[in-house]
């Protein structure tokens, strides 16, 4: 999984006076859990723009003056409830053998062809909770919908990989392609062509027949 480098100070001085002094000043309070004790630091708010502000997920790199170095996941971020700039930050130490769960976004690729023929892509699960060690975590669940005819359905389970594990049923859908109105117009008119068809053909059949016992 990709990583966002965030360079910060750390906070010396806690507190709400301490916090709001930093709110001013344009920068983001932080904690990091995790580890042998929490750490307090601080950001500039743009530090954020591309860890925060994005559909994909990163990691973050923090990186803090004096040389102390963490690899991390965000776990929670608060918000001003009128002006929407974010007032705190919480994140996790990542270890290299230690697992952590995460919401992985799911990309869909190609076409499916019962959309094309009428159907409904319904893909009501665009984030799945996947857990895994920091190396295995991806950028992204990748499913190919090119085979999906209507009616047909993708399950958790055939999405399961010895890399990560993902937190939920095998039998919950994460994407399918419904029957649409206009698809059973079509499939109830291409039915009654092909039953006119399979008339026509028995009448000529049946006509041809009597010939061919008179020539005998």
């Amino acid at each position: 999984m990709k990583s966002i480098t965030i360079k910060g100070s750390k906070r010396e001085i806690v507190g709400k006076v301490a916090t709001k002094a930093l709110r001013n000043a344009g920068k983001v309070p932080c904690v990091l859990y995790g580890g042998e004790k929490p750490v307090h630091f601080s950001a500039e708010e743009l530090e954020f723009r591309h860890l925060i502000y994005t559909p994909n997920v990163y990691t973050a790199t923090i990186e803090l003056e004096g040389g102390d170095k963490f690899n991390a996941i965000v776990q929670d971020i608060q918000f001003h409830p009128v002006t929407d700039k974010i007032i705190h930050i919480d994140f996790y130490q990542l270890f290299d053998d230690k697992a952590v769960s995460l919401n992985i976004p799911v990309k869909l690729e190609g076409s499916a062809p019962g959309v094309i023929n009428g159907g409904v892509l319904r893909f009501p699960n665009r984030r799945l909770r996947v857990k895994a060690i920091p190396g295995n975590l991806p950028d992204f669940i990748n499913i190919d919908i090119s085979k999906l005819k209507i009616g047909d359905k993708v399950f958790v389970e055939s999405l399961m990989t010895d890399e990560y594990e993902i937190l939920h049923p095998e039998d919950m859908v994460v994407v399918q392609v419904r029957t649409a109105r206009a698809a059973i117009v079509v499939d109830e008119e291409e039915e009654g062509e092909e039953g006119e068809e399979g008339e026509e053909g028995a009448t000529a059949e049946g006509e041809d027949a009597p010939a061919t016992e008179g020539e005998a």
